[in-house]
């Protein structure tokens, strides 16, 4: 039976933790509603957070794949994805220099959920990784 304890006895904080080599970072942004800028930027930032040692999690890139934002159903699904994706994350990172409702409500949640909350900027002066330290 494994219940709470994986085959091996450990928990499952345990186990999560000897996979995760990288902690999940949850991207946002005030997105512009531009497909490919918002595809751009988000790949752009979710390297970045890469680079700086976390495993990105950046909706914008694949959502619109395959919902239809439009459609009031699946923009309520959207919105049920993301705030379970930063659930399960570890850290917020707000990217960009524009603060819109989305980016307030993600803040909002993670601070309800006790998930940090940083810039990307700030998560790329830490590393050494920011305009001043050689990075981009």
């Amino acid at each position: 039976m494994r219940g709470q304890y994986g085959w091996h006895g450990k928990s499952r904080t345990e186990m999560e933790g000897k996979r995760l080599k990288r902690p999940l970072a949850y991207i946002t942004a005030a997105w512009c509603g531009e497909p490919g800028t918002d595809t751009e930027m988000g790949t752009r930032y979710s390297r970045m957070a890469y680079e700086a040692g976390f495993s990105p999690v950046c909706p914008v890139l694949y959502m619109p794949l395959f919902l239809n934002d439009s459609v009031p159903e699946e923009h309520k699904a959207g919105i049920d994805m993301r705030r379970d994706l930063l659930r399960r994350s570890h850290v917020l990172v707000v990217c960009g220099g524009d603060v819109d409702e989305d980016v307030k409500n993600d803040i909002a949640v993670a601070g309800r959920l006790g998930i940090a909350a940083t810039t990307l900027d700030g998560i790329l002066a830490v590393k050494g990784l920011g305009k001043d330290g050689g990075g981009h």
